[in-house]
């Protein structure tokens, strides 16, 4: 029945997202043109708002969960697992107050309506994965900005996304990185949950009436741990949220 909906429903779903897309693609140029960085996230904050809200129009149902009082005065690294592109807007969306940035592929920089204008002036990292010198680049100097502005980062170690829902083993090579230049540096695991199944027959139809969730887990503390250790205490925290320890 899901997949049946999704038929009827997802043409709506697009139509929306599509919308919010291209409306706030001449709002993010002026914001940040004319108000600059603050005016800008602004921005892109109720973009994802908009974002992460049309997936009632699939029918999804939309948690997100944090019972934790994370520090707004220090650099946080949330790590994550990764489902969809759609586990994205949720994430900008719920954890806003953090100034979260992403490390993307450079490619994304290009032909997306807001999306491409916020990945190249939103102050993430966008990186050439055929150019390890240039990507260790981008991830320092996103590093250096945490630490100047107080930002944080979400970073998916897996390197792909989980199509079927099965997390794949963490890397460590951009959280360690990350440490190097922001050691203060809070880590946070992040539980997403469903957002898999909202593809699970490709972009069309998407599946109608899934629970989407966002959870976010126990903080861990570096403390000048090795990055290997932290990194595996995150992705098992995150295997025993979803049981697949």
């Amino acid at each position: 029945m899901n997949k049946f909906l999704g038929y009827i429903f997802s043409p709506i779903f697009y139509l929306f997202f599509f919308l919010s897309l291209v409306i706030f693609q001449p709002i993010q140029w002026v914001f940040y043109r004319l108000f600059g960085y603050k005016a800008h996230k602004t921005s892109v904050d109720i973009l994802n708002f908009f974002l992460t809200y049309c997936d009632i129009f699939l029918g999804s149902s939309i948690t997100f969960i944090n019972d934790h009082d994370l520090p707004l005065d220090r650099p946080i690294i949330f790590v994550a697992n990764h489902q969809s592109m759609y586990d994205i807007p949720g994430l900008i969306w719920f954890l806003r107050k953090y100034h979260v940035k992403f490390i993307s592929k450079i490619e994304l920089t290009k032909g997306i309506p807001s999306i491409s204008f916020n990945l190249k002036y939103g102050g993430g990292a966008n990186i050439d994965r055929k150019d390890s010198k240039q990507a260790i680049s981008e991830i320092i100097k996103l590093g250096r900005r945490m630490k100047d502005n107080t930002w944080s980062t979400m970073i998916f170690p897996e390197g792909t996304r989980a199509k079927d829902g099965n997390m794949k083993s963490f890397q460590v090579g951009g959280i360690a990185t990350l440490l190097k230049i922001v050691p203060n540096a809070l880590i946070v695991p992040v539980a997403i949950e469903n957002s898999w199944k909202l593809v699970q027959y490709g972009a069309y139809p998407l599946s109608f009436g899934e629970r989407l969730k966002w959870t976010v887990l126990n903080p861990i503390e570096p403390e000048a741990r090795n990055p290997e250790v932290v990194v595996l205490e995150a992705e098992n925290a995150i295997r025993a949220k979803l049981n697949q320890n």
